[in-house]
């Protein structure tokens, strides 16, 4: 039974080995590579296979260099992973081309090789405006202006006008003083004449003058 068991491992080993190279063989012994562009600075292409154009299910080895237009740039070697934003077919780089105008050229050497090229231009993407940030000119709601009186003005002015009255109080307090004052002095020496008068009355009448 065991010698039974071993002998169909051994047959089912040898006819997978045998099915390999067929369905190889049915797609071709060579890979199309199509460089499609690039997408936000990442290189795209396609991979399929040359005989009949289905795309390639197995895990794809390939690099991707590029070279800027003027030759004084390099960017790589990249390898080439799924874009599950395109067709079975799509692949791209995880990395990104800067702006400017390459060429590039992607080399696959599993599980065929093929190879293809294209010049890409990375355009420059403007940056986002800044959103214009408030003035401090602009006065927060409900803040008084310099121009406009405060709501406490009346209040200050209040004792200010009373200041202002209580000279003239004093003013007409000085005045009645003073009048008070004359008006004394004035009946002094009305009554110091009078008196002075009737003293030298009465002595004219001692001194019998008359």
């Amino acid at each position: 039974m065991r010698i039974r068991i071993a002998f169909s491992a051994v047959l089912t080993a040898l006819g997978l080995m045998l099915l390999t190279p067929v369905a190889a063989h049915a797609h071709g012994d060579t890979v199309k590579v199509v460089v499609t562009g690039q997408r936000a600075g990442h290189v795209t292409a396609d991979i399929t296979w040359e005989n009949d154009g289905d795309a390639v299910d197995e895990a794809v080895a390939a690099t991707v260099n590029a070279v800027s237009v003027d030759g004084a740039r390099t960017q790589g070697p990249w390898r080439l992973v799924r874009d599950p934003a395109a067709a079975p077919a799509g692949w791209t780089t995880a990395e990104a081309l800067p702006p400017g105008s390459w060429k590039v050229s992607v080399d696959v050497g599993f599980p065929s090789l093929g190879h293809g090229d294209l010049e890409v231009a990375v355009p420059v993407v403007d940056p986002a405006p800044a959103t214009a940030a408030p003035t401090a000119s602009a006065a927060a709601p409900g803040t008084p202006s310099a121009a406009q009186p405060s709501p406490a003005s009346p209040s200050a002015a209040a004792p200010a006008a009373s200041a202002a009255q209580v000279p003239a109080a004093d003013s007409d307090a000085e005045g009645d003083a003073l009048w008070w004052t004359t008006a004394g002095v004035a009946a002094t020496a009305l009554a110091g004449a009078a008196v002075g008068l009737f003293l030298r009355r009465r002595r004219r009448i001692r001194l019998g003058l008359g």
